[in-house]
């Protein structure tokens, strides 16, 4: 019997409970106990030939969209599960993305990113054709293009209206797929030759007078039962990346039964629950103990991006892990990416490559594995840097701790710089009529807003409540939710 696997797309990593509920229950019909999230926010069912039909009988009676083991039409990816609880005061709400997402009435065979600039939770890059929401003007959209199959990455100089997006896209699809000699696999593909070809005279545009932003990387934490605004947001990572069809189902019903009508997918293979009400928190609490689901995996494990359907690339993730937690080694700020295909798209600021050095027709011998960082360990930019080459697995850990080391010092001559170039010229800052004192309620760390974290770019007087949705502790890592406050002082620091 012939082992399968089922791919179904949810564009935007939006899923509807009802939705969901009914394919497990197909899934249940045909001996699905686990199923798996994708990098690109898409659900994948393992079963065998024995079974595949039963399953997409009734995925076909449905009416559900599948496809089986390779993907044609790769999902369109959102930082919609961000909205609201990671992104805030932002131009780029819930009904911006269903618009973007309803107005595209077509199956991108081309990989499509749509993300909001500030955020650095859903990759804004991984797409082949990428649009990231302007700064400088509300519904306006920066087009990225990274053509298929390479590196080569290319900024339209004109700003997209929301209702042009769709038209713009399938125009583009269009030319790259239909001269794929030309853009396709070509490190000498040009964009500037792609946007020659752009007929724009029913679309909305205008010149972009800047580059699309890149904003730093500091993956939040994204799981737990967490509070915001007057209510709670629920994200659960498996560190198998199993989840089990019992506890998805009834996840499903306690949306439906407590009125959340969405379920979110990530880009880290897990999913979160928005708008869960304070009066609903212990069922949702029950139904985790009923599961036996931890909520408190390390950092220095979330922030790890492998492969889909790669029990390799997973057993490796786990094998580094287990060295970085045995160190106690600090991995704040760095996003890992391990790659064992060669056309793989991973999100990462620090990569571990998998390569033979002996490799024929048919022949794979001694495996060796390549570290190599982002520029400026961003995990958004495209250009990669070898930091240590040739490895074998038992090296591994060792150069992973040195590449650690590197990111930090780089971190700290970037802080210093900030520090320098934000400093007044011999003069003391006016002191603050008042100062707060917050305190981690997980290890005690004390943020002053009078002292700021100069040392996380966060400058002196810098209220708590300025602070971003994804500051942690510098300790413990905990998320800002996870502070107090304890003391207050007035007029009682001046700046050196």
């Amino acid at each position: 019997m012939q082992a399968i696997t089922v791919i179904i797309n949810f564009p935007g990593g939006i899923i509807s409970p009802g939705n969901l509920y009914n394919i497990l229950v197909a899934a249940s019909k045909a001996k699905i106990q686990y199923v798996r999230f994708g990098l690109r926010q898409q659900l994948f069912l393992d079963t065998i030939s024995y079974n595949a039909e039963t399953f997409t009988n009734e995925l076909d009676r449905l009416a559900i969209d599948y496809e089986i083991d390779h993907s044609q039409y790769p999902n369109m990816v959102s930082s919609y599960p961000a909205e609201e609880i990671f992104v805030r005061n932002s131009w780029l709400t819930e009904g911006v993305y269903q618009d973007v997402l309803d107005t595209i009435d077509f199956k991108p065979r081309l990989k499509v990113n749509i993300c909001d600039n500030n955020q650095s939770f859903t990759p804004m890059l991984t797409g082949n054709i990428n649009w990231i929401a302007s700064l400088e003007a509300e519904h306006y959209w920066h087009l990225i293009i990274r053509f298929p199959k390479t590196n080569v990455v290319y900024e339209w100089d004109q700003l997209c209206y929301t209702n042009s997006i769709s038209k713009v896209t399938r125009q583009i699809e269009a030319l790259i797929t239909s001269n794929s000699d030309v853009f396709i696999d070509n490190v000498n593909a040009s964009g500037a030759e792609l946007f020659k070809l752009i007929q724009t005279d029913e679309c909305i545009t205008k010149a972009a007078t800047n580059r699309a932003p890149s904003t730093p990387f500091n993956l939040p934490y994204y799981e737990g039962l967490n509070r915001y605004n007057n209510k709670y947001w629920l994200g659960i990572y498996r560190r198998d990346e199993l989840f089990k069809v019992a506890f998805l189902k009834k996840i499903c019903l306690l949306c439906t039964e407590t009125k959340v009508g969405q379920i979110c997918c990530t880009s880290w293979k897990s999913i979160i629950i928005k708008g869960i009400a304070e009066k609903d928190k212990a069922r949702w609490n029950s139904l985790l103990e009923e599961f036996n689901i931890n909520m408190r995996h390390a950092a220095n494990e979330l922030n790890f991006q492998i492969e889909d359907n790669s029990t390799e690339s997973l057993d490796l993730k786990n094998y580094l892990v287990k060295y970085l937690s045995i160190d106690d080694i600090r991995t704040y700020g760095i996003c890992f990416g391990i790659k064992t295909r060669k056309k793989s798209e991973i999100f990462s600021s620090i990569l571990i490559r998998k390569r033979y050095l002996i490799r024929l027709p048919g022949i794979k011998l001694l495996p060796v594995y390549d570290i190599l960082r982002a520029k400026d360990f961003n995990p958004n930019e495209r250009t990669e840097e070898i930091f240590s080459s040739g490895n074998p697995r038992a090296m591994l850990p060792e150069q992973l701790r040195r590449v650690i080391m590197k990111f930090y010092v780089f971190r700290k001559e970037i802080t210093q710089d900030r520090k320098v170039n934000s400093a007044p010229a011999k003069e003391k800052s006016n002191p603050v009529a008042q100062e707060n004192l917050y305190q981690c309620s997980k290890c005690f760390t004390i943020y002053s807003e009078a002292l700021g974290e100069i040392e996380s770019g966060i400058l002196p007087h810098t209220p708590f409540e300025d602070l971003p949705l994804n500051y942690c502790c510098t300790v413990c890592e905990s998320g800002k939710d996870e502070f107090i406050k304890i003391a207050t002082s007035t007029n009682d620091y001046v700046m050196p």
